[in-house]
């Protein structure tokens, strides 16, 4: 009976020990696209840390494996790590069009450095690297912020 007890008690410990480390958070974020001409653009949203260096994809917008390479440098990431994105990936936005995603985010990563970036590109016009990059704070997600190329803004709810 002592034997099952301490058992018992060692399991708890060990799942509560191992929930703190990886606590997370569902964020809400619409993306609102300019009134642009052509084909649906796909969207990236990645996870910087603070060196600068692409650590998680958060959401793909766009279903087509075959145009990720026009994403060129989250493309780089995403063969030399061969991430899985199943999970994160959804439709491509058209111009003018708004989509919302939901992205989940280790909470340990705000406040700490971290920056959130929206990649966008569009077939045969330009690619926008940095289109949006929103500091991963409290304050970064909890106002909007305007995009360089097909993205107008993003706001994010929740958590």
């Amino acid at each position: 009976m002592k034997i099952q007890v301490k058992f018992i008690l060692a399991a708890c410990l060990f799942l509560f020990s191992h929930q703190s480390f990886a606590q997370t958070g569902k964020y809400k974020c619409m993306v609102q696209m300019i009134s642009y001409q052509g084909e649906k653009a796909y969207v990236i949203v990645s996870l910087i840390n603070p060196k600068g260096e692409y650590e998680k994809t958060l959401s793909v917008l766009g279903p087509d494996k075959q145009w990720f390479n026009t994403l060129k440098e989250w493309h780089k990431f995403h063969t030399r790590t061969r991430e899985k994105i199943s999970a994160v990936t959804g439709a491509s936005i058209g111009g003018g069009d708004r989509a919302v995603v939901t992205l989940e985010i280790d909470k340990a990563k705000i406040n700490a450095g971290y920056t959130l970036r929206f990649e966008s590109a569009v077939e045969e016009q330009k690619y926008h690297v940095k289109d949006v990059e929103v500091p991963l704070t409290t304050e970064g997600l909890a106002t909007k912020t305007d995009g360089k190329g097909y993205i107008r803004y993003v706001r994010f709810s929740g958590n």
